[in-house]
């Protein structure tokens, strides 16, 4: 009796091992899966979709590679006019402050904010977003948007979420719209993103916070024109679809692990760059041309996921890439520049492309008074027409004259008493060349030559 007790018991110990040993390793299992989860292997998104868009545009709208180069030969006499002192450097030490509103798009049922995976993302992930471009335009100290590189810059941009809606009520800069689709089209959905919510953009940067876009695209922005609008082009520039479509996913630093090289919230910084006029380092072609002098001509993008140096060869000159720069496809924590040719053209942009003039002008609010008579005006005029600030202090009248080269009086208008203001002064049917722009206030006068283009 003994031994088949003992015999019984020890079958029971065997059979007890045995279930230990297996939830042992059902629970290894479950483990080794929760971290796998955790650490999920990281995505290969196509990072912009810019390019590939203008691509798009112009095999379907021939005409529009003339509205890109009109903008990047006009962006080139403005620095040369500059460079010989034609063109007041006053504008230098401007800060531009561009107004933002963020459209959250989502497709939850509850539009509950915030939480893993929930493209109805909350404010504060919002604010982050603002607070990292501000760090990477105007490379501040003590962000990862500073750098030492004697090339590097501080853009003299700023972005800040409005604070008062089209309709002159207060706001938060962000709205929300429930929309039941999951991913949008880079190509094919700007005016369907416009149709569901959309701020003037001549008043706003406009960016739009999807849950997904497709072919794993991260974001996409609008180029600037040298113009509004150019025959056969309306579509290509409808001021409605003017801003950035970004991925819920990259939108500030909080995002899932397999988009860790892209978590930095430098997808936004990018496409930014973008609409303001900048192109890839790498020129969108095999050393290829992105119109700006300080960077060194680049053989592709980068795609690697360390910081590692890359060199190019070009027309046989061996030179560094600038992987840290804002307009490659580094990883986020590999980037921390803008050149200061880049900011050159994008503050060039921001006086010469007419919806990016307004919206800059627009965001300063009221004009302020000034003392002595001040007039303020983008110059050279590379449009049909153009918007002159008049300061003065108190209200007053005034008279505006513009004179041809041979000192003949070609305009001249007369204004009722009022504080400081805004004219539009149409030019359309004068030569390019060289005016003198006249404004007499009571006893003041001031004059200033203004390039016509």
């Amino acid at each position: 009796m003994k031994m088949q007790a003992s015999k019984a018991a020890n079958q029971r110990k065997g059979q007890w091992a045995a279930i230990k040993k297996a939830a042992c390793c059902l629970f290894s299992i479950v483990a080794i899966s929760q971290t796998f989860a955790q650490t999920a292997e990281p995505v290969s998104p196509n990072r912009c979709g810019t390019a590939d868009y203008e691509q798009f545009l112009q095999k379907v709208h021939p005409l529009r590679r003339q509205q890109i180069e009109a903008l990047n030969q006009n962006i080139q006499r403005f620095s040369e006019l500059k460079a010989r002192g034609r063109i007041t450097q006053s504008a230098d030490e401007t800060v531009y402050r561009i107004p933002v509103v963020v459209h959250v798009i989502h497709n939850n049922t509850s539009n509950f904010i915030g939480g893993s995976n929930n493209p109805n993302i909350t404010d504060a992930q919002i604010q982050d977003q603002i607070a990292v471009l501000n760090e990477d335009f105007r490379r501040k100290e003590g962000t990862k948007g500073y750098n030492t590189s004697p090339v590097g810059s501080d853009t003299g941009i700023e972005f800040f979420l409005a604070t008062t809606d089209p309709a002159g009520n207060t706001t938060s800069g962000i709205t929300r719209t429930y929309y039941n689709r999951s991913e949008f089209n880079v190509n094919a959905d700007w005016e369907l993103v416009s149709g569901i919510a959309y701020w003037p953009s001549d008043k706003y940067l406009n960016i739009w916070v999807v849950p997904k876009l497709n072919n794993d695209y991260l974001g996409f922005a609008k180029y600037p024109t040298a113009a509004d609008t150019l025959k056969g082009l309306s579509i290509t520039t409808d001021e409605k679809t003017d801003g950035l479509l970004i991925s819920s996913l990259v939108f500030g630093r909080v995002c899932p692990s397999q988009y860790r090289y892209n978590c930095l919230g430098r997808t936004a910084t990018h496409e930014i760059g973008h609409w303001l006029g900048l192109i890839h380092t790498w020129g969108d072609a095999f050393c290829g041309n992105d119109y700006v002098y300080d960077t060194p001509v680049t053989e592709s993008s980068y795609t690697g996921t360390t910081c590692t140096d890359v060199y190019s060869n070009c027309s046989g000159t061996r030179t560094r890439n600038l992987i840290e720069n804002y307009m490659d496809y580094s990883p986020d924590f590999c980037m921390n520049m803008f050149t200061k040719g880049q900011k050159e053209r994008m503050r060039a942009v921001l006086q010469l492309s007419p919806r990016r003039a307004k919206l800059v002008q627009a965001s300063s609010g009221p004009l302020p008074e000034s003392d002595a008579l001040t007039v303020n005006i983008a110059n050279p005029v590379t449009s049909s027409s153009a918007d002159a600030q008049i300061l003065f202090k108190g209200a007053k009248a005034f008279t505006v004259e513009l004179y041809d080269v041979t000192g003949k009086l070609v305009y001249q208008n007369g204004y009722a008493a009022t504080t400081s203001t805004t004219i539009s002064l149409n030019l359309a049917n004068y030569q390019a060349g060289s005016y003198i722009l006249r404004v007499k206030a009571d006893q003041e006068t001031v004059s200033k030559r203004l390039l016509v283009l």
